[in-house]
């Protein structure tokens, strides 16, 4: 008798924790949500904040009255958070506790329009996000109309501008024409405020590499400010007017 006693209790016991476990996983889904853990996985120059983010989700759970936990739907949550300007990519999820938690992915501006149309940024994606109250980029600027067709060259080179450390420094501007249904290219630059004929986007990488090749040698020679333009078109060689 006392043997079967034993394995009474234990199965007492352990269906107690089962039910206590259950009640408060129960009651833990039932309450509500009144905050999120919010993590950026690119960069610390946030052109949307922590609280801005939590703020969102607060706000979208309380609009489709379903804060409590067991109503989450999360694919929802994260289309909500993609259709915001300044986020390329939201991953929501609920931890292990059973708190909310977002991964956001923030644009990545690589040139910005200002012109009679209003001022904005263009992400490496080319597509359009205002400007932010928390934190400016560092990227060229262009007055041009950007619509239709010249987007995608106008991307590509400031895509290229932004993954190069040196050129990221020394581009501020970029100013679009486009001849024969090509874009061709001006640069402007920190140093030495020239102006660089850069042409169409053939031979891109080998125009970058004789760009800063002549900037590393004219800097040296300190013969920089000698200079008002540059022309890269040429294929072997890079051609200076001076001032």
């Amino acid at each position: 008798m006392k043997k079967y006693l034993k394995h009474i209790k234990m199965a007492l016991l352990l269906g107690l924790v089962v039910f206590l476990y259950g009640f408060a996983s129960h009651r833990n889904n039932l309450k509500q949500v009144e905050h999120v853990e919010v993590n950026f996985n690119n960069g610390k120059n946030l052109f949307i904040s922590y609280e801005k983010v939590n703020k969102l989700l607060i706000q979208k759970l309380e609009a489709d009255n379903n804060q409590s936990k067991e109503n989450i739907n999360l694919n929802n949550l994260e289309n909500f958070l993609r259709s915001n300007q300044m986020i390329e990519n939201a991953e929501v999820y609920l931890t292990v506790s059973g708190e909310l938690g977002a991964i956001i992915t923030q644009r990545n501006p690589v040139v910005r329009v200002a012109n009679h149309s209003g001022s904005y940024y263009l992400d490496r994606l080319g597509k359009a996000m205002p400007l932010s109250d928390n934190y400016s980029a560092r990227v060229p600027i262009t007055s041009d109309v950007v619509e239709g067709n010249n987007i995608d060259d106008l991307i590509q080179l400031a895509n290229y501008i932004q993954n190069d450390e040196f050129l990221k420094k020394q581009i501020i501007g970029i100013h679009q024409k486009v001849k024969q249904d090509k874009a061709h290219f001006e640069l402007r630059t920190r140093l030495g405020d020239h102006t660089i004929d850069f042409g169409d986007l053939q031979r891109l990488k080998h125009k970058m590499n004789n760009l800063k090749v002549f900037y590393q040698k004219a800097i040296k020679d300190s013969t920089l400010h000698a200079y008002q333009r540059i022309d890269l078109k040429c294929k072997n060689q890079v051609v200076c007017a001076k001032n």
